[in-house]
């Protein structure tokens, strides 16, 4: 796989310069249409004509912000210009008040497994930014132990329950022909918690016997039962939402079989993940087209924010679209509901 272009930083354009490639990047994310000298001429107050806008225009086409698609036809912006107005001109943007709110109470009803959450998450956003939505749970194994419970559910018949820091809550049963009696079962959860809480997940500390033969028993039982589950799956888990977005948006790539291939590319897990992981240790961050290092994904761009549980990154939401997105709006969308899930899993 061949490694995305990155775009060195000149000299900053100046302002007429820059106010005409928002201008552009703005006309054309709505429109879907070259922009033409005079549309930007009536639109953006300078003052100035539609030959002095032309100008200009052919001055940022030179330095690669603007390609011109026909002979007669207006502008569109590059890779380079989008990524000029995102730097340049996308401060905190706050999602509608009706969004906001559906995001809000869907956390605020949100009461299921983790895996189940964080599947329905990516359907959030993929409805709130109308782009295909991906979130990434954090690695299993780097997650810590918050806290660990054997609890009896009936004579023989014990359940061990460890709530891990990533959210997840994992269950073993322990069938046994010993008899344990109540202060048994407590005095060896409490020893349990004690020694778990805290510890790597995908390193469990070997149990400290405590003398009692029964509730050695116990810990020693419980604690193969968690060493067996915390193997089973070292990789993070991809939800994938509104895929079928990227199919009603074909046109804004420069072949529909562009927009197949990137539904092929969502597919493969350890490839997106590996990709998302690589880029959301930058925080709130967009990587647009060639800045992308799968070819599959230069006519597109990635929107990603990391969520944190109780200060610590533990996974990622993002969104992918075609270069021509609403930038603005897929930065808000994924910035209110990463807060939102972190808050809620925390």
């Amino acid at each position: 796989m061949s490694e995305g272009k990155t775009f060195d930083h000149e000299a900053p354009l100046d302002d007429r310069k820059a106010a005409i490639l928002r201008a552009i990047v703005e006309e054309y994310v709505e429109t879907a249409q070259p922009v033409g000298s005079a549309a930007i001429a009536r639109t953006t107050g300078l003052g100035v004509s539609s030959a002095t806008v032309r100008n200009e225009m052919t001055v940022l086409e030179r330095e690669g912000y603007l390609a011109q698609p026909h002979t007669s036809a207006g502008r569109v912006p590059t890779d380079r210009g989008y990524r000029f107005f995102v730097d340049n001109f996308i401060n905190q943007e706050k999602l509608p008040v009706s969004q906001r709110r559906a995001v809000s109470d869907f956390f605020a009803s949100a009461h299921r497994a983790l895996e189940d959450l964080l599947h329905e998450t990516s359907g959030l956003l993929a409805r709130v930014s109308r782009h295909a939505a991906v979130v990434v749970g954090s690695q299993p194994d780097a997650a810590c132990v918050r806290s660990a419970q054997l609890v009896e559910i009936q004579p023989g018949v014990i359940l061990t329950l460890v709530v891990l820091s990533n959210g997840a809550v994992e269950r073993e049963v322990l069938e046994s022909t010993e008899v344990f009696t109540s202060d048994q079962i407590a005095s060896a959860s409490i020893a349990f918690d004690a020694q778990m809480r805290s510890a790597s997940w995908g390193s469990l500390p070997d149990p400290l016997l405590t003398g009692d033969p029964k509730v050695d028993c116990l810990l020693s039982t419980a604690h193969a039962k968690l060493v067996g589950a915390s193997g089973q799956d070292a990789s993070a888990d991809l939800y994938v939402g509104g895929a079928s977005n990227l199919a009603a948006e074909q046109g804004a790539f420069a072949t529909s079989e562009r927009a197949g291939r990137l539904l092929e590319v969502l597919e493969h897990q350890v490839m997106v993940v590996s990709l998302v992981r690589e880029l959301f240790s930058r925080g709130l961050s967009v990587s647009i087209g060639s800045e992308n290092r799968l070819a599959d994904l230069r006519d597109c761009s990635i929107v990603l924010a990391p969520y944190e549980i109780d200060g610590q990154t533990a996974g990622v939401v993002g969104v992918l679209g075609p270069t021509r997105m609403d930038y603005r709006h897929a930065l808000a969308a994924v910035s209110v509901v990463s807060e939102q899930l972190g808050r809620h899993l925390s």
